[in-house]
Parts: C-alpha cells; sequence; structure tokens
C-alpha cells in the first residue's frame, strides 16, 4: 500500500514585524517541506477567502484540506508541523487549551503594534 503524502500547510505572516519575524524564523529553521511561507508584507498570497488586511492583522494557517485557521488555531497547526512541538500542540488542540491560547495571543495582538 502506497504512503499518502499531505499537501503542507500554508502559514500567512506579517514579515514587517519584527516579533513575528523572529518566530516565524524559528518554525521555518524547523520545518521542511511539510510547511510554506507568505510573508504577506512583502509577497501578494494568492487566498481568495483572506484579504491582506485581515492577514496582516492576524496570524493566519491554511490546513492540508484547505480550511484557513486563525489565532491560536493556527499556531496549533503549526505546532502540529513542527518537529518538537508536534506533541504540544496535539495536547493544547482541545478545549480549554486553545480557548486560553486565544486569550493570551489576543493581549499579544494589543501590544504588538507598538513594535510595526
Amino acid at each position: 500500500m502506497a504512503h499518502k503524502t499531505q499537501s503542507p500547510i500554508t502559514v500567512y505572516y506579517d514579515g514587517a514585524c519584527p516579533v513575528c519575524r523572529r518566530e516565524i524564523g524559528f518554525y521555518r529553521s524547523r520545518t521542511g517541506g511539510e510547511v510554506s511561507y507568505c510573508d504577506v508584507a512583502a509577497e501578494v498570497c494568492p487566498a481568495p477567502d483572506l484579504n491582506r488586511e485581515e492577514a496582516l492583522r492576524r496570524f493566519h494557517v491554511r490546513l492540508p484540506d484547505g480550511v484557513l485557521v486563525s489565532g491560536a488555531a493556527a499556531f496549533l497547526a503549526l505546532w502540529r508541523a513542527t518537529p518538537g512541538f508536534r506533541m504540544a500542540g496535539r495536547l493544547l488542540s482541545a478545549q480549554p487549551f486553545v480557548a486560553v491560547l486565544d486569550l493570551g495571543y489576543a493581549g499579544f495582538l494589543k501590544i504588538r503594534r507598538l513594535w510595526r
């Protein structure tokens, strides 16, 4: 039986944000072809269901099945695709963890504007 390869996830991130750029650099150094990256601040990223403004406002990931997720769900998807983070990504993908992570991310988004 042939092993089916899954298409990569696509990470949409704000490369103009120094914190975001550094964090994505960390993940990028650990992921291979399982993850593709699109710096929406520097590139045109084809996504009919995600405009540039929204992509710059919040972290998004397109899952292999085409579903677009954002916030904590997006980070958890990236963690599940990153060696060394896969177990944490799986364990924290349940409630109430996602809600708590989303609260933390919302707090980060409020101070992130200071770095742009």
